[in-house]
């Protein structure tokens, strides 16, 4: 059964990759393909043009961002590690690193993550973990597929995605790290 559920995975991974490279990007922030038509809760994984955001700090400071450059679609990132949840964070109250605006839910979780940033950034630019795994900077489509692992947070692009993630975390978090660097630049 596992097996099959893999495989089926697979497949749909690399179907998504196939249609979403041959649809045409438009202006918006949006995935070319139409969520409404996905009724699989599979990963959805495009190809890397599809969803990349790059901050404007740096050449090879890569983040996914929205438009206004808020990170993590304006989800608190200390919730994440503090409350085990995602928690809207408030506009008023804001940091920045790595060229990406963090808001926060409190300015206690503003002045914990000024301590110490890189502690609480989210792996791989806030881009979906597996998608980094599967070596594409795939958008994430909400704020709940999300595990902190060995006091780090990775998020990923739906739940489909985030359990095959976790089904082998080290390695995956190995083939991501390699593949992030590929992804980033020098």
């Amino acid at each position: 059964m596992k097996r099959l559920l893999y495989s089926l995975t697979t497949a749909c991974v690399v179907a998504v990759m196939i249609l979403a490279g041959n649809s045409t990007v438009g202006a918006s922030d949006k995935q070319a393909l139409d969520p409404a038509q996905n009724t699989e809760k599979e990963p959805d994984i495009p190809t890397p043009d599809d969803s990349q955001k790059v901050a404007k700090s740096g050449p090879t400071t890569k983040v996914n961002v929205d438009s206004q450059g808020v990170i993590l679609t304006g989800y608190d990132v200390i919730a994440y590690f503090k409350q085990g949840k995602p928690v809207k964070g408030n506009p008023a109250i804001e940091s920045t690193y790595q060229g990406a605006t963090y808001l926060f839910a409190s300015s206690v979780d503003k002045a914990d993550f000024d301590k110490d940033p890189a502690k609480y950034a989210p792996q791989y630019g806030a881009f979906c973990s597996y998608g980094v795994t599967m070596g594409v900077l795939a958008d994430i489509d909400g704020p709940d597929a999300f595990t902190v692992y060995k006091g780090k947070l990775y998020l990923c692009g739906n739940e489909g995605a985030l359990k095959e993630f976790k089904s082998d975390i080290d390695s995956n978090i190995g083939k991501a790290d390699t593949n992030w660097r590929k992804l980033t630049g020098p």
